[in-house]
């Protein structure tokens, strides 16, 4: 098995490694716009998140009584994945539970994450299946780090994200790596979020009940990444104070509410596949030469 695998289409090269089938390059005409992991700052590129996104009231699930532990994001992150099919143009990589995985999520699953590069963007796939005889329940979502700023000469604070929709619904904040009992009003500005270090000073925003699919991130005058995605249902949008890359992350799933320690198939966000099921979600990754402040993130699909 490759640790390491490239696919090119076009001005296209994207890279990805075995462990977490992670993107840890996505180069656009010769420019990289995935944050090349200074583990200093942070030493992930675009993590993939499964069976939780974010944290569990110490780090406990319960099942049916008896207690597990497993980390924030779960363990897709850390773990070595199955190359199982590749072409110049596309990968796609495997997870099964094993022994190990069932010690910390007592669940069978098979679970596929496959890349293509199609028109000019990077399509991933993720397809979890419950091939056992009880439901499966589970979180998953993506995490990936884009430049900030996408090109040099641009400034930080000339990025902005520019939704689809009119985001006019409140946010919800991480306190101590659960969801705070109170939402706050959201800083987007209709259909604009003006980026600046003081948005991540409370860690993350979380939209749980956003109203776009689809967003766009850059400056004016510079190259842009449109993203759109379907059946992730939240969005967490993240960086560190001062570090030169942001998060955007659709998620079906987001960390327990402060206060939340019951059963793991009633943790807000998880789904529940039946056994047998097979399941499915989409995102799409579109580099742009330029950023049009009036653009639809959903151009060109």
């Amino acid at each position: 098995m490759s640790d390491m695998v490239t696919i090119e289409q076009g001005r296209l090269t994207a890279r990805f490694r075995a462990q977490g089938a992670e993107l840890t390059s996505l180069v656009h005409d010769g420019a990289e716009r995935i944050w090349q992991a200074d583990p200093a700052i942070w030493g992930w590129h675009a993590p993939n998140l499964f069976p939780i996104v974010g944290g569990l009231a110490g780090d406990r699930l319960l099942h049916q009584g008896k207690s597990y532990t497993l980390p924030s994001h779960g363990f897709l992150r850390h773990t070595v994945c199955e190359l199982v099919r590749r072409t110049p143009t596309t990968c796609a990589w495997q997870l099964t539970d094993s022994a190990e995985t069932r010690a910390a999520y007592p669940f069978r699953f098979v679970l596929e994450i496959d890349y293509a590069l199609e028109a000019e963007a990077l399509v991933g796939r993720f397809t979890l299946v419950n091939p056992g005889d009880e439901p499966l329940i589970a979180s998953l979502g993506i995490h990936p780090a884009f430049q900030w700023p996408l090109a040099p000469g641009l400034k930080r604070e000339d990025h902005c994200l520019l939704f689809e929709q009119d985001e006019p619904a409140p946010i919800r904040r991480v306190v101590g790596k659960l969801i705070a009992p109170e939402p706050e009003p959201t800083p987007i500005q209709g259909r604009v979020l003006a980026l600046h270090d003081g948005l991540f000073a409370n860690d993350a925003i979380i939209m749980d009940h956003p109203a776009s699919r689809a967003v766009t991130f850059g400056a004016p005058g510079g190259p842009a990444i449109a993203m759109d995605w379907e059946g992730l249902p939240h969005l967490g949008i993240w960086s560190k104070p001062g570090a030169p890359f942001l998060c955007i992350e659709p998620w079906q799933g987001y960390a327990s509410p402060a206060g939340f320690d019951g059963e793991f198939a009633r943790k807000p966000g998880t789904v529940s596949l039946a056994p047998g099921e097979r399941r499915q979600w989409r995102y799409r990754i579109r580099p742009l030469d330029r950023f049009a402040e009036r653009s639809r993130a959903r151009e060109g699909q």
